[in-house]
């Protein structure tokens, strides 16, 4: 639908809007695709999917972004270099530039959302932006309410998105030419100066998990699935997160962001935003089916001459995305809600060949690993990195955790002690010397190993303590090489794989040590050790 009513100006104006432009109101995805076309923001693939580029910013923009530092809600952001802070002063004088540059574009696209599939905790939520193609990415990421719902919707936060807006960082009091600025007492959240689309989403993901825990819910970086049983995948990005809980003997309940409340998860959004690079059908069907359906959005991702999406060129770059609605995933949950986990999966991508394919966690095992969230950033995924280096990003999500990760970390405990639920950490990267000595754990392997930990198919007998980290591993699997499950057992050296591993050890205690202030004596000696 176009055209705006006396209510829609009513709010918008409450927001210092006054759209001069044609204002386009919750279009479907036929008429955002559309738009975007006919506007030159986008072009179609060969089987007429929507294909955006983001140019300079082709992921998320770290150091530009900001909470707003007054009281209320911020008294309890854990302030550092994830959770930086601006000034009231700061943010009134870009959210001034946001509506003048607003209200000057020639078309405005406004598309009313809910953040949260249970409706007894959902978020309505609105996007404001200049682009029919983010507003088509909006349609998809978050839950669509029925027509009656739309009718009624107020939202709770509303974004105003102005990707075409360059600030100018000595006058405007920020680090570069974009922004994204959270104001949690006034609902409102500014972007400006990037067209990547994911922060979008991970802006109203960042409010999801400030406001939650008030009430006792965990907000949860991770993906979902159920079976006979339901089961949470946390992981960086790159750990395979998407592609695990993408199982066709499962059903996805979503995979990206969710919230555990007393009456079991529940899925954030209304869709999928699935990394891209180097996709194949064999290994990923259901995800790759989605590349070729009308409605999704690829993001960055560089055409052959017969304009089929080249999924392996890495031209623009290593982050190239899709977001499709979760309709278009057949094998899910129809309502993105499952009873409570009863298996809580950890993933890492471990460049240095030292963690177990599998390991099995006890609770304050679990605590640790999920306040350390570690992963291993390789050669060629960012400038600079010719070695494989330690990343720790707490709660697997640190970017999106307002609050001391404690917090998220005492909530996941005390849900997994209560519901009885087992802790897997799996590594998805290397074993046999690690990132460039041998191949990475093929995806067969890993999902062998994964449903026999889902499906309780390892004898409690198959299980030894692994001498560093404490944590159990099996000693054999059905449909994976005994060889691989012991990692040190891998190495041609020994004595290398020793240092290696006391070096990755001796990582994981100095980035907890900021930790410890908030954490009890269990899981402080969850730590690995160093052995010489």
């Amino acid at each position: 639908m176009s055209g705006a009513s006396d209510e829609l100006f009513t709010s918008l104006g409450s927001l210092g809007l006054e759209p001069q432009g044609q204002i386009h109101i919750n279009d479907g995805w036929k008429e955002l695709h559309s738009k975007a076309i006919e506007l030159n923001e986008a072009t179609l693939t060969a089987d007429g999917v929507l294909l955006a580029t983001t140019g300079e910013r082709t992921g998320r923009s770290p150091n530009d972004r900001f909470i707003v530092k007054e009281s209320g809600l911020a008294d309890s952001v854990w302030w550092g270099e994830v959770n930086r802070s601006t000034t009231i002063n700061t943010f009134d004088k870009l959210l001034e530039k946001i509506q003048t540059h607003l209200n000057k574009a020639n078309n405005i696209f406004v598309k009313d959302a809910f953040c949260g599939a249970d409706s007894n905790y959902r978020m309505p939520v609105r996007l404001v932006t200049e682009k029919a193609w983010h507003a088509a990415f909006m349609h998809n990421m978050f839950i669509r309410g029925t027509p009656e719902e739309i009718s009624q919707h107020v939202p709770q936060y509303t974004i105003l998105h102005a990707p075409e807006l360059k600030a100018i960082p000595k006058e405007d009091g920020i680090n570069s030419e974009v922004f994204v600025i959270l104001a949690l007492d006034r609902g409102l959240v500014i972007i400006g100066g990037t067209h990547y689309a994911g922060e979008i989403k991970k802006a109203i993901f960042t409010i999801m998990n400030h406001i939650l825990p008030i009430n006792g819910l965990l907000p949860m970086h991770c993906s979902a699935n159920t079976g006979a049983e339901s089961a949470l995948f946390f992981g960086l990005s790159g750990t395979g997160k998407t592609t695990l809980s993408a199982d066709p003997n499962r059903a996805l309940v979503g995979d990206d962001e969710h919230g555990w409340s007393e009456d079991g998860i529940f899925n954030f959004e209304g869709g999928c935003y699935a990394k891209l690079i180097d996709l194949k059908e064999e290994d990923e069907p259901a995800i790759f089916a989605t590349t070729k359906m009308p409605g999704s959005i690829l993001e960055n991702v560089v055409l052959n001459a017969d304009r089929t999406p080249d999924f392996k060129n890495k031209t623009l770059t290593q982050n190239t995305r899709g977001s499709y609605p979760l309709e278009s995933i057949s094998n899910r949950t129809l309502d993105s809600m499952a009873e409570h986990p009863t298996n809580v999966v950890f993933l890492t991508c471990d460049a240095f060949g030292v963690l177990p394919p599998l390991s099995r966690l006890t609770p304050a095992q679990a605590a640790y690993h999920f306040i350390s969230g570690y992963t291993a950033k390789v050669a060629g995924t960012e400038m600079g990195i010719k070695e494989p280096q330690a990343t720790f990003s707490t709660c697997f999500g640190a970017p999106f955790m307002p609050r001391h990760p404690s917090v998220y970390a005492n909530l996941l405990s005390k849900k997994i002690k209560k519901h009885d639920a087992k802790c897997w950490l799996i590594n998805t990267g290397w074993v046999a010397g690690g990132y460039g000595e041998s191949s990475r754990i093929k995806i067969k392997w890993t999902r062998a190993l994964l449903n026999a930990a889902l499906n309780n198919e390892i004898a409690e007998s198959d299980f030894i303590i692994d001498e560093r980290f404490g944590f159990s591993v099996p000693t054999k699997c059905v449909g994976v090489p005994e060889s691989i499950l012991q990692p040190r057992d891998t190495w041609n050296d020994k004595k290398k794989f020793d240092n290696v591993a006391n070096l990755l050890s001796k990582m994981f205690i100095d980035n907890f040590n900021q930790y410890t202030d908030e954490c009890t004596e269990e899981v402080i000696a969850a730590a690995p050790v160093v052995l010489y």
